[in-house]
């Protein structure tokens, strides 16, 4: 045991070192390839030119701010802005029908299999439909965010719900517990562990969507931006928005998981 805790601190110390390695080793071999002109510049842009485009999205010119009359991070904000709505409402429906469905079985069994049959449809295949019904500003890709994060939440909660050992609910009935404070004070605080796993797969189903989302009307927008290189194929632009897309998806899993931690410490998950 002891040795184990000897070794912890000094695999925790590692860990950065090596990320930081990792990176160099990227850059280096991207750089090389790059400079020896295998692939068009259009193809593959060097290090280099990428920074240059970053400096350009965060930088005025001519009175005009960044890419498409928006510096990056209004584009990025834009973006976390439309996810984070459609986020919440995916909570907000998405728990509760979790906890509904994993207690009372005929409801399960009507609803679940559209819940599973939403989680299997790719966002483009009923975007047309939501920008029919919804138009083409941020409500329509609300509701298309909102409809790419809400069944992983849903099936989450569902599942720790259902995995909620038999003897804690008697207990908790036992001692007078009625069914609210069944589910407040222990349906709910069991199953925390599961849905905060089901809100990190439901950001991550939201960042990959956000370019569809926002392929129509979708500037400001990161996503937009992204889908607007193509047309003048500004390779460079589009890694920018690929990086600052991944990076804001690690930050905001990162903050996930240390509300994990914070709220659940004795699910015993690693960080």
């Amino acid at each position: 045991m002891a040795i184990m805790e000897k070794a912890a601190p000094a695999t925790r110390w590692r860990r950065p070192t090596s990320v930081l390695l990792s990176i160099v080793v990227l850059l280096a071999v991207w750089w090389a390839l790059a400079a020896a002109e295998i692939w068009d510049p259009i193809f593959l842009p060097s290090p280099g030119r990428v920074w240059d485009a970053f400096v350009y999205s965060v930088s005025e010119h001519n009175g005009t701010p960044g890419y498409q009359g928006y510096y990056l991070w209004e584009h990025l904000w834009a973006s976390l802005w439309r996810i984070l709505r459609g986020l919440f409402w995916a909570i907000v429906f998405g728990v509760p029908l979790g906890v509904v469905l994993a207690t009372v079985a005929p409801i399960r069994a009507v609803i679940e299999p559209y819940v599973d049959f939403l989680r299997a449809l790719p966002p483009l295949a009923y975007f047309s439909l939501l920008i029919i019904w919804f138009g083409i500003e941020d409500s329509s890709k609300i509701w298309l965010l909102f409809i790419a994060s809400f069944p992983p939440i849903t099936l989450a909660t569902l599942a720790g719900v259902r995995r909620i050992p038999g003897e804690y609910l008697e207990s908790a009935r036992s001692l007078g517990a009625g069914r609210l404070q069944l589910v407040l004070h222990t349906v709910l605080p069991s199953a925390v562990p599961d849905v905060l796993t089901g809100i990190r797969i439901a950001m991550g189903f939201a960042w990959t969507t956000i370019v569809a989302a926002e392929t129509s009307n979708g500037i400001p927008g990161i996503g937009g931006l992204a889908w607007a290189t193509k047309k003048e194929l500004l390779t460079d632009v589009a890694i920018v928005c690929v990086i600052t897309i991944g990076l804001t998806a690690l930050a905001l899993d990162a903050v996930l998981r240390l509300v994990e931690r914070v709220l659940v410490p004795w699910s015993g998950r690693q960080p």
